[in-house]
């Protein structure tokens, strides 16, 4: 987990040098963000499939390697084609990662436990969303950006090592994985695993759209430096640890399905005071930088109460397919995200993506009400 989500925040403090130095525009810069995403979505299902049949430890391991080799390649590519092509081949990688990591806590139980493990594995998360996104920024000051790179493929190579202490599922073999396609569909059509999955959807392809205009909004509108945008992420980790832990604790008392809620409203009310500053003619520079830093935060939070929680809710609803459930979770969250935030790479006006941005924790909000019904 703390690899997949690294694999974008350290590269966020660089998109404007790699916009210059490959001589691209934003747009393009951006879909290097977005065919990530897209890709770590596009094979979840397979993964899941490889999960089953030829056991975890497999599974995890093929996913690793294509990710440390794609890593390796980034740190010497000097195209653009080839970063989009890579970017996409690293992500593949991670996402099979991320759902495998998944799968790993849903063979220990579901639940309300399900919804606190999970929001502990978002700790690895938030140190990489953090943590990755300081690192990140003191790379761009003090060293090529694609160093950053060279940082993911340790830091893939030290998983698969750590893979190997852990007590995995073995595989079911050919046999038994009749039916699949049959499987996937059973789980696609129960209306409560769906509605909160597609929550979960959009309320990521909220957190990407930020992480796509963000090295711009702080670098070119506000003038701040790549390390400084660096540090902003200690904030922003700060901020999804907040999240976490409030699921951790309340999981058993208040429900998933209340804190899922909750982390939508907060994000769709967070949103709207957005588009208000922007909107709001004569702020002073340094006030907005401020309030804009603690509304990227308060969404954050929100989606740290709001992604856990109903994805622990979306595969709680669908007995005895565990890894099935957590693979098409996470395929379609990865999925709605990703083609969300591929469609955004053009939104370069402040309010334009802001809108966009609190239409979706809007949308996500109404599902997560509609499936509480």
């Amino acid at each position: 987990m703390f690899m997949t989500q690294m694999a974008t925040t350290i590269y966020l403090p660089s998109l404007p040098a790699v916009e210059r130095e490959l001589g691209i525009s934003r747009s393009y810069a951006a879909l290097s963000v977005s065919l990530f995403v897209i890709a770590a979505a596009a094979p979840v299902l397979l993964w899941g499939r490889a999960a089953e049949r030829y056991g975890r430890r497999a599974a995890v391991f093929a996913s690793l390697a294509l990710f440390i080799v794609a890593s390796v390649l980034l740190a010497l590519n000097t195209s653009a084609a080839g970063l989009l092509i890579l970017r996409s081949l690293q992500g593949i990688g991670a996402g099979g990662a991320a759902i495998l990591a998944r799968i790993f806590v849903r063979d220990l139980g579901d639940g309300e436990v399900l919804a606190r493990r999970l929001s502990v594995l978002s700790i690895a998360f938030v140190a990489a969303l953090g943590g990755g996104q300081f690192l990140g920024g003191l790379i761009g000051k003090y060293s090529h950006w694609q160093m950053g790179f060279v940082v993911l493929a340790v830091v893939g190579t030290a998983g698969a090592l750590g893979t190997l202490t852990l007590p995995l599922a073995t595989g079911q073999g050919r046999n038994r994985l009749a039916g699949t396609s049959r499987i996937y569909l059973c789980i696609l059509t129960t209306p409560a695993f769906f509605l909160p999955t597609v929550a979960a959807g959009l309320g990521f392809a909220t957190i990407v759209l930020l992480q796509e205009v963000a090295p711009f909004v702080f670098q070119q509108h506000f003038g701040m430096s790549v390390d400084g945008y660096g540090n902003v992420g200690l904030l922003i980790g700060l901020s999804y640890f907040a999240g976490a832990i409030t699921v951790n604790r309340l999981a058993a008392s208040a429900g998933s399905a209340r804190l899922m809620r909750v982390g939508a409203l907060v994000m769709t009310g967070s949103g709207l005071l957005l588009v208000t500053l922007w909107l709001l003619p004569g702020i002073p520079l340094v006030a907005a930088l401020a309030v804009f830093i603690v509304l990227y935060c308060v969404t954050t939070f929100g989606q740290a109460a709001l992604f856990p929680s109903s994805m622990a809710v979306a595969v709680t609803s669908v007995k005895g397919n565990g890894a099935y459930a957590v693979a098409l979770c996470g395929f379609l969250a990865q999925s709605i995200a990703g083609v969300t935030a591929s469609l955004a790479v053009v939104l370069h006006d402040n309010v334009t993506w802001a809108c966009v941005a609190t239409a979706l924790s809007a949308a996500a909000y109404l599902l997560v009400r509609r499936s509480g019904r």
